[in-house]
Order: structure tokens, then C-alpha cells, then sequence
């Protein structure tokens, strides 16, 4: 949608170029080291990348950390597989790459933001994010399993 905007912190880069993107180690972190898609699939990682707004975090030319903002462009985005390698962490390149993602022209334009976790509240609260104020408006539908093997051959 947009031409590629990258940041530059030697020796890491954070770009939002998909030819950059290591699918690969974006599915190996998230199917074996993540809490939230265990198992996932790799056709369904490779699906969601297609359809989101990525984030890839880079040292030199190694993929360390990723997220993708699952939007329509215009009013809605959802924050979603945010991650940095564990051996990278406490060197702030989270917080970093959270305000690569915020100051985005796509994402920094949009009305609501929302994203789910269960550990990292603290960091997402220094970039405005809140609990529901009024949750009862907000409805979902779960069942995690659902599109987790998903396979389009199928």
C-alpha cells in the first residue's frame, strides 16, 4: 500500500519492507516460542503476513524481532504478533521498534489501535494504549484453533 519506510539504529534496522521479511523465523519464533499461536502453521504465518502491515526488526541482515498490524488502511488496525528474539531483549529495541510502529504514517492516522497480551502491559502503556474503558461495547468470537493449521491448498 505504502513504499517502504525503514529506521536506522546501527546495527539494527526496523523496515516495513516484505521482501526483507524472514518468513522462516518469523514462523519458527512464533509456532515454537510464542504463547499465543503455538503450532501455528506456516501457510497460515505466511497468509498473515500478506495481509498486514509488517514490521521486521533487523540485525544487519538477521531478523530479530517482528509485528504486523492487521488493518483496513483508514480507521482500524489490530497489533498483533509483536516480538524480539530473547537474547536481544533488555536493550530497548522493543520500545524502539513500538515507536517505529506508532509513528507509521498508516498507524499514527488511524482511530483505533487495539492488541492483546498477556505479559507486556507495561510497554504498551508508554505508547497510550489502555484496558477497555467501556467493554461491554467490544464483542469477539474465539476459538483459537480455528484457521491455526490452516493450509490453502486445502
Amino acid at each position: 500500500m505504502t513504499a517502504p519506510i525503514e529506521h536506522h539504529r546501527p546495527p539494527y534496522l526496523v523496515s516495513t519492507d516484505p521482501d526483507r521479511l524472514d518468513h522462516d523465523a518469523i514462523h519458527d519464533f512464533l509456532t515454537n516460542d510464542s504463547y499465543w499461536v503455538p503450532g501455528i502453521s506456516k501457510a497460515a504465518v505466511d497468509c498473515g503476513i500478506q495481509h498486514s502491515l509488517c514490521f521486521g526488526l533487523y540485525d544487519q541482515a538477521i531478523q530479530i524481532g517482528f509485528a504486523r498490524v492487521v488493518t483496513d488502511y483508514v480507521r482500524f488496525g489490530y497489533l498483533a504478533d509483536v516480538y524480539v528474539l530473547p537474547t536481544y531483549r533488555g536493550q530497548g529495541l522493543g520500545i524502539w521498534l513500538m515507536e517505529c510502529i506508532m509513528n507509521h504514517p498508516i498507524v499514527s492516522s488511524l482511530t483505533r489501535l487495539m492488541l492483546g497480551t498477556h505479559d507486556a502491559h507495561g510497554l504498551y502503556a508508554k505508547f497510550g494504549f489502555t484496558t477497555l474503558e467501556v467493554p461491554e461495547r467490544f464483542m469477539e468470537n474465539v476459538d483459537p484453533t480455528r484457521r491455526i493449521n490452516f493450509d490453502p491448498a486445502a
